[in-house]
């Protein structure tokens, strides 16, 4: 039995120095994110007002969400010459239409449509809708963004200048999460500002940006064109993901804008937060499956608690609390840097002492993506295949209560 507990501390010592290299990495993105940042920022200085085109905002729309109606207004608030904005949803009847209504008449002057798609004939539904309000849209330049994002007065200005140059052919958006007063919307809301940008910041330090966020993203229709339309990402849930990676494969460059949004949460139980990163994570293990294998290697709260517990198993406690306490700094470290740093999230900064058990809770939904490939979205049950791609398996008609898109 000795034997097992040395090897488990060998196990946990690989993780204590892998998620240190990943720590190191994170640091050194973030400085050079936040450089290219202030670059990006002195360029915009100077452009001109005259040369920015119209905007299409493309928002799906499903079911109420709490801040709704104020993630739906920071759009209309928008300080740029000229865009419209295109709303979607499956059914004329879906209660979220009704809160866009009373949001668009206090924005008369803003142009602004409903598109009701009808049942998808597509896996994806939301990219079903992208497609249809697409084709209605009156300009060249794209904002695709979800329901419970919000912007500021400026959005528009600084994503879509990067879009004038040809050889770009998207741009996407970091965020901080924005939770809804539980604490399990919070711990949520600590993983999308500190665990995911951190993941992003090191695979665009590391090889570029190659896929995209689904949060806000903004591109072209001659992009899109390129890569046979919307339709390319009808298959995947991670329909983000796949449209930047196609548009990259296309030839184009993939911006990360230095402009941060909001993701804003709604009210959820354990058993529904813990649900919605599984799915996530189920995604990314088939969107891209090598990169989620090492992604195990990245967390360090299982490893730092691997080693107090088999250190002292074999009589060497001193050593264990060293490993855990090595892990536990990582990641209060990880938070400052990255969530308050980068993402200016003062939630990050504020309970840095509690992202150690959001790193422990994202290490259990890695190891649960390993389990089965069914999945629950919007109340319908889908499967992914080997390929990634998503196949319903239960669909029913339009639900009021659906979760957002």
């Amino acid at each position: 039995m000795g034997m097992v507990w040395r090897v488990l501390l060998l196990v946990a010592a690989v993780g204590t120095l892998s998620s240190t290299i990943f720590l190191f990495m994170a640091l050194s993105a973030a400085e050079r994110y936040r450089r290219a940042a202030g670059g990006a920022l002195k360029s915009l200085l100077s452009a001109e007002t005259s040369a920015l085109p119209a905007v299409s905002i493309l928002k799906p729309v499903h079911g109420l969400e709490p801040r709704l109606a104020e993630n739906v207004e920071s759009f209309f608030q928008q300080d740029y010459p000229g865009f419209e904005i295109l709303f979607g949803a499956r059914e004329a009847d879906n209660r979220a239409l009704q809160v866009v209504e009373e949001v668009r008449r206090r924005y008369p002057q803003v142009k602004s449509r409903i598109v009701v798609s009808g049942p998808p004939s597509w896996p994806n539904a939301k990219v079903f809708s992208l497609d249809r309000m697409i084709r209605l849209a009156e300009s060249d330049y794209f904002i695709i963004s979800d329901s419970d994002i919000k912007v500021g007065r400026d959005f528009l200005r600084n994503v879509i200048p990067p879009l004038l140059d040809r050889n770009v052919g998207l741009v996407t958006c970091l965020y901080r999460g924005i939770p809804a007063g539980d604490p399990w919307s919070a711990l949520e809301a600590l993983g999308m500002s500190v665990e995911l940008p951190s993941g992003v910041l090191v695979a665009d330090m590391l090889e570029g940006m190659r896929f995209a966020l689904g949060a806000a993203m903004a591109t072209r229709r001659d992009a899109l064109e390129k890569i046979g339309g919307i339709a390319a990402t009808a298959d995947y849930y991670s329909d983000d993901f796949v449209l930047g990676n196609e548009v990259w494969a296309a030839g184009f460059r993939i911006v990360l804008s230095h402009y941060l949004v909001e993701h804003v949460l709604v009210p959820r139980s354990f058993r529904q937060s813990f649900g919605d990163q599984l799915r996530w994570m189920k995604s990314t293990r088939h969107s891209r499956p090598k990169g989620h294998l090492g992604t195990g290697l990245t967390f360090a709260m299982p490893f730092g608690l691997l080693g107090l517990i088999s250190a002292a198993a074999i009589g060497h406690l001193p050593w264990g609390m060293a490993m855990f306490a090595a892990a536990y700094f990582n990641r209060v470290i990880q938070s400052v840097a990255v969530g308050w740093g980068v993402i200016r999230d003062a939630r990050a900064l504020r309970f840095c002492w509690l992202y150690p058990l959001r790193d422990l809770m994202g290490f259990l939904t890695w190891l649960g993506s390993f389990t089965s490939r069914r999945f629950l979205w919007r109340g319908e049950i889908y499967r992914f295949s080997d390929e990634g791609r998503i196949i319903p398996q239960q669909r029913h008609a339009d639900s009021a209560t659906a979760e957002p898109l």
